[in-house]
C-alpha cells in the first residue's frame, strides 16, 4: 500500500513545473494521494491544468487567498467534490518586488501589510476555514526559508512575513491540535530556483553561498523537499506538530 492511499491533499501555490508545490505534488501523487489544486488568475490556470491532467487532477479552483470570498469558494467546492480533505500544503508568498533589494527599512505600509497579508495571514485563514472539513488526524504544511532566522540579504520583508509565518505554525499546532488532532508544520527549504525566487535580487549568488557553505555542498532538489514533505504530512509523522523541518543540504547549522 501507498504511503497516501487514499488520502486527499489539496496543493495551493503551483505557479509550473519547477516550483516547490510541484515537486510535493509529484511525490504526494506517486505515493497515492488525490490531489486537488488551485490558481490565482487565468495566467497562472493556463499553467496549472495541465498540471492537474498530468495527475488526474480534475479539482482546479480559482483562489486568490487575499480574498475571503475565493478562500470560501474554494472549501465550498472541495466539500462538494471530496467532502473533506486530509492534508492541505501552502506554498504561496508575496513581496512587491521593488522591497526584495538594498535595505528593509525602506519598506512602505502598503507592501508590508501586503506581504504579511497574502504571505501569511492566508495560512492562518485557510486552517479556520478548512478546519470543519479537515478529516481529524489530517495535516497542514507550509513552507519557509532561513531568512526567517538569520538576515538574507535583499529578502528583506519577505524575511520578517517569514518569521511571522512560522510563529503561527506554531500557533495552528496547538489550536488544532486540541479542537481535531490536525497536525501543522512547515518545511524550510534551502534556496531553490524558482519562479518566485527569481523576484529576489542577486537570488543567484545566495544559492551560490549556499551550496558552498551547507555540508552536503549542494542546493536542495524540489524532489527533495516534496519527499520531506510526504513525511510529515503522512502516518509516519504522526508524532510531530508545530515543527519546522530544515530541508536545506545542512546550511541553517553553520556558523562560521
Amino acid at each position: 500500500m501507498k504511503i497516501l492511499e487514499n488520502k486527499k491533499a489539496l496543493i495551493l501555490g503551483v505557479a509550473n513545473d519547477k516550483s516547490i508545490a510541484y515537486g510535493i505534488a509529484k511525490v504526494f501523487y506517486e505515493n497515492g494521494a488525490t490531489l486537488g489544486f488551485n490558481y490565482l488568475d487565468e495566467r497562472i490556470e493556463k499553467r496549472v491544468r495541465p498540471i492537474a491532467q498530468e495527475f488526474n487532477s480534475d479539482l482546479v479552483v480559482k483562489c486568490d487567498v487575499s480574498k475571503d470570498e475565493d478562500i470560501t469558494n474554494l472549501v465550498n467546492t472541495v466539500k462538494e467534490k471530496w467532502g473533506s480533505v486530509d492534508i492541505i500544503v501552502h506554498s504561496i508568498a508575496y513581496a512587491n518586488k521593488e522591497y526584495l533589494k538594498d535595505y528593509y527599512y525602506k519598506v512602505d505600509r502598503q507592501s508590508f501589510l501586503q506581504a504579511m497579508d497574502i504571505s501569511v495571514y492566508s495560512f492562518t485563514a485557510i486552517a479556520r476555514e478548512f478546519l470543519p472539513v479537515i478529516n481529524e488526524g489530517g495535516s497542514l504544511l507550509t513552507l519557509s526559508y532561513y531568512g526567517a532566522e538569520k538576515v538574507v540579504y535583499n529578502y528583506n520583508v519577505m524575511g520578517v512575513a517569514k518569521a511571522a509565518l512560522e510563529a503561527s505554525v506554531k500557533y495552528l499546532a496547538r489550536d488544532l491540535g486540541v479542537l481535531k488532532k490536525v497536525r501543522v508544520n512547515c518545511i524550510s527549504a534551502g534556496p531553490i530556483k524558482t519562479l518566485a525566487a527569481m523576484g529576489i535580487s542577486d537570488f543567484g549568488d545566495i544559492q551560490k553561498v549556499a551550496i558552498e557553505r551547507s555540508p552536503l555542498r549542494k542546493a536542495v532538489s524540489i524532489e527533495e523537499v516534496g519527499n520531506a514533505a510526504l513525511f510529515l504530512c503522512s502516518d509516519l509523522a504522526s508524532g510531530i506538530t508545530g515543527e519546522i523541518l530544515y530541508v536545506d543540504a545542512g546550511y541553517n547549522i553553520i556558523g562560521m
